[in-house]
């Protein structure tokens, strides 16, 4: 697990980019980066304007985001749009820097 106080700003960045998109769910960024859902809550309260973190909350706790698998349409099996490369367990997958 990554430590928080140790994030890059990259790192950063792509965990707050995750938890915006609705179709990644939380077991994604747990994957990914070790960070549960409860992490990325704190992560995001410490990272975004008041009114942007109430705004996600109000989002994620909706039934337009995917971010719970539980919530999601079992036909979705994926964490990721199929014409999207494959998630390969590396920290930093979307972005090319």
């Amino acid at each position: 697990m990554i430590d928080k106080q140790q994030l890059t700003e990259i790192e950063l960045d792509r965990i707050i980019e995750m938890a915006w998109e609705d179709r990644t769910p939380f077991e994604a960024i747990l994957y990914q980066f070790g960070f549960t859902e409860k992490d990325v809550i704190k992560l995001m309260r410490g990272n975004l304007k008041e009114s942007s973190f109430k705004r996600w909350r109000k989002r994620v706790n909706s039934g337009v985001s995917q971010k719970h698998l539980k919530k999601r349409n079992p036909e979705i099996s994926r964490f990721k749009c199929s014409r999207q490369k494959a998630i390969s367990g590396n920290r930093i997958s979307k972005r090319n820097y």
